[in-house]
């Protein structure tokens, strides 16, 4: 299991699983059925319904190859613009695309990575955007260079590990203390754990200073005025109380 460091604009560095290329694979095959099989189904209706012949010649080649083609391009691009970082494919698989520099995604990033699509997918087959995959240390397609963006995984691997860690059973053996937890997401819970993770592992200024920001985003988001100290024990009942509500 490869992983990638990502510092958010606040200073906090979350740890990423990095997406598998198993995993971007099949989103990807998921995204290709349904515009190439939408397309075609759409086209027949249209063909059928005006009597058109179009497959001879250069519209047959406009028709068939490029428009199918370009078709996944503008999908691509206002899936993942619009579904933040996700297109269908990827949220069936629990993938998100997301900068490797932790700033925010540009509408340019999602058009270059559309567009290389082209390049990484359908004019190799595929096999130059897996050799690229398999070959960075990022996980990082032609794509995904040229965009500063990589593809990791938002499975709920989280939730067991979470579990494992705290030993919760139930929430009859359990009283949560903040129940407004609920508003908060799996990847809020990432963030939160990491944030945990990385202050017992490097108990420095820089992950005291991340624990502090962390409690006082999450006072002002779920309101809780005053927070108890310890504050690394405050995010470790959010989260025993986010597994208990939640599950």
């Amino acid at each position: 299991m490869k992983t990638i460091d990502i510092k958010t604009s606040q200073n906090v560095v979350i740890e990423y699983e990095l997406a598998a290329l198993r995993d971007r694979l099949f989103g990807a095959f998921l995204d290709i059925v349904i515009v190439f099989g939408g397309y075609f189904i759409l086209l027949l209706l249209i063909i059928r319904a005006a009597s058109l012949d179009l497959s001879e010649g250069f519209v047959g080649y406009v028709v068939f190859g490029l428009m199918p083609l370009a078709a996944f391009v503008l999908y691509q691009f206002l899936f993942e613009l619009l579904g933040n970082g996700q297109s269908i494919g990827k949220r069936v698989m629990r993938t998100k695309v997301v900068k490797t520099d932790g700033s925010e995604l540009e509408i340019g990033d999602f058009l270059v990575r559309a567009v290389f699509y082209l390049i990484d997918g359908f004019l190799s087959g595929g096999v130059v955007g897996s050799l690229a995959i398999l070959s960075s240390s990022k996980h990082q397609r032609f794509g995904d260079y040229a965009s500063n963006t990589t593809v990791v995984r938002l499975r709920s691997s989280l939730a067991f590990e979470l579990n494992d860690i705290l030993n919760i059973d139930s929430i009859d053996a359990y009283e949560p203390s903040y129940p407004q937890v609920r508003e908060l997401n799996e990847e809020d819970m990432l963030v939160i754990k990491n944030t945990i993770t990385r202050y017992q592992s490097h108990k420095n200024e820089a992950h005291r200073e991340a624990v502090l920001l962390l409690t006082k985003r999450l006072e002002k988001v779920l309101d809780i005025p005053n927070s108890p100290n310890p504050k690394l024990e405050f995010l470790k009942t959010l989260i025993r109380d986010y597994i208990v509500l939640t599950r």
